[in-house]
């Protein structure tokens, strides 16, 4: 009989994110099949003493037990200016089915209605046996938030999450319905009740934090009205930003694992791997990205990678962002116009993405009405080409990308404003498994590189934005039943902001997860003896400072944390 690792399948619907194969040494035996892929990495050694060592190391237990540290990410606190702030809490639930969370919202009293910065907080905690869960936050049409949830030590765990939502005050200006949701099903098996709370602090602008704060936010928040889109009239620029997962059972969770149907292996799709996830106006295609390949709390097959420490973005999710600016022009007309998102490689008719879609628009105060044109939309053919290579292991390469240009301007009442995006993507992968899949293996590397040129009202404005996301993993099930993971995740970008071609501000990301975690499969609980050794470095410099934070966290807990700036 063959005997299939399971890959983290979601359950049924796209809120439901994926396997709970729960508690149990890493085997110090060689990964069997450990030819696919080079070791994993230990984590990147820092390169000077840590300013401060918060954490004392602590003495590691033997194998998992039935309580662990609460999750944690190395990623910065989100800053909050000192400014008197007032609190609202958005929705406070607690989630045992796919019953949505339904409130209202009205602004705060006390701070205004223009705010320096608005912080959203998620404060969680569940206890006892759960899969994973994914989640959104909807407030007035608006989803500000999406996430997904660590699954639970027998004991418990709390976890919390912070996002800068300041984007979205146009919609905290107005009050409104408030609708959340993190699917979950509870029964005598699966027994955590996701119990959270969500709270919005708000920080009144003064004259230290106006300057800063005003020329980042936009004046409008929209969103589609079956499928349509209005914007006002005088709107300058307009980017739109897009929730993308692939999720909701299947094997769209795990797309990058698919092969086409001529490959031997249970996640099949007819384009293979590939994907990219395109928004078009109208019909015409007017943005492109590569999805990020978000790895769930469950994923491949092994929880015990994450129950400490998350995969990069899995705690809150971003928002691909399109620059819509080049079709201002056309938008700008007084008329609904067709949008439509769609994700590239997903075979016919089946579901498994998510893809909400909010709207940023940016005034211009002083006009009415702002006229223009679309004068370039060049795309080149999108490549997508995987090679099936049949053998022990068996061996699928991909290789895929795709350029995008699109051009616009609009007479604005500073005068005229072309913006110019130009967008290239390119994917490689390569995917190994023996026979019955009882090793299976990836190693993957997904760019994402972004030109943005704003020519008017002065000096012309250019950001460039390379964004590098990589996974190289394998799941192996002995003979002795013992299932290895060994996973390294990347979550990289470089920007450069320039002026006349000089350049004004920088900020350079490195996000790198490291993990590797044995247990007994096919066995009760109690009998799983699992080990797992996990780690995230979070590298953050640039202009505005910086950030450097390394976890290291043994059979549950917590064994290093430093800060090195």
């Amino acid at each position: 009989m063959r005997r299939r690792i399971v890959m983290s399948m979601l359950a049924g619907v796209f809120l439901a994110a994926s396997t709970c194969l729960a508690t149990g040494p890493v085997s110090a035996a060689p990964l069997p099949g450990a030819a696919l892929h080079a070791p994993v990495a230990a984590p990147v050694t820092p390169p000077d003493s840590p300013v401060t060592t918060p954490h004392a190391p602590v003495a590691a237990p033997a194998e998992f037990g039935t309580d662990w540290h609460d999750p944690l990410t190395a990623a910065p606190a989100t800053s909050r200016p000192h400014a008197k702030s007032c609190e609202v809490t958005l929705a406070e639930a607690q989630f045992r089915d796919f019953t949505p969370y339904r409130g209202t919202y009205a602004p705060p009293g006390g701070c205004g209605d223009r705010w320096s910065k608005v912080v959203l907080r998620l404060d969680g905690k569940v206890k006892g046996r759960q899969y994973d869960r994914l989640g959104y936050l909807d407030v007035g049409g608006v989803e500000i938030f999406r996430t997904s949830t660590p699954e639970p030590s027998p004991d418990g765990i709390e976890w919390s999450v912070e996002k800068d939502v300041t984007r979205y005050s146009d919609t905290f200006r107005r009050g409104g319905d408030v609708e959340m949701l993190i699917g979950n099903v509870v029964d005598d098996t699966y027994t955590g009740v996701l119990d959270v709370k969500v709270t919005l602090t708000f920080y009144a602008e003064g004259r230290a934090t106006r300057p800063a704060a005003t020329p980042d936010t936009p004046s409008r928040v929209l969103t589609l009205q079956n499928g349509m889109l209005t914007t006002p009239r005088n709107s300058e620029r307009i980017v739109a930003e897009v929730y993308a997962t692939g999720s909701g059972g299947g094997c769209e969770e795990f797309w990058y694992l698919t092969v086409p149907d001529s490959a031997p292996y249970s996640c099949k799709a007819p384009g293979g791997p590939y994907r990219e996830v395109q928004i078009k106006v109208d019909g015409r295609l007017a943005g492109i990205a590569e999805p990020f390949p978000n790895v769930w709390t469950g994923g491949w097959s092994n929880p015990f990678l994450w129950y400490v420490i998350p995969g990069p973005r899995a705690f809150d999710v971003k928002p691909i962002e399109y620059d819509l600016s080049p079709f201002a022009g056309l938008l700008d007309d007084g008329r609904p116009h067709r949008v439509d998102v769609s994700a590239v490689g997903v075979p016919e008719g089946q579901s498994g993405w998510s893809a909400p879609v909010n709207v940023l628009v940016w005034q211009d105060t002083r006009r009415a009405h702002v006229s223009g044109a679309l004068t370039e939309a060049t795309a080149d053919g999108l490549a997508n080409t995987s090679s099936y290579t049949p053998g022990s292991p068996e061996r699928l390469d991909t290789v895929g990308g795709h350029r995008l240009t699109v051009s616009g301007y609009v007479d604005t009442s500073h005068g005229r404003v072309t913006t110019t995006v130009r967008r290239v993507l390119a994917n490689t992968s390569v995917h190994q498994w023996t026979d019955g899949e009882d090793t299976d293996g990836l190693r993957a590397t997904w760019s994402d590189d972004q030109t943005v040129t704003v020519d008017g009202r002065g000096t012309a404005r250019t950001t460039r934005t390379h964004r590098t996301y990589t996974m190289d993993g394998a799941t192996t099930l002995g003979p002795d039943g013992r299932l290895r993971t060994v996973m390294r995740l990347g979550d990289r970008a470089a920007v450069d902001e320039l002026r006349g071609g000089r350049r004004t501000a920088w900020s350079r990301l490195d996000d790198t997860y490291d993990g590797d975690a044995t247990y007994t499969a096919d066995a009760p609980r109690d009998q799983r003896h699992a080990v797992g050794r996990t780690s995230e470095r979070y590298a953050l410099r640039g202009s505005d400072g910086c950030h450097d934070r390394v976890l290291v966290t043994e059979q549950g807990a917590l064994t290093v944390d430093h800060r090195y700036c």
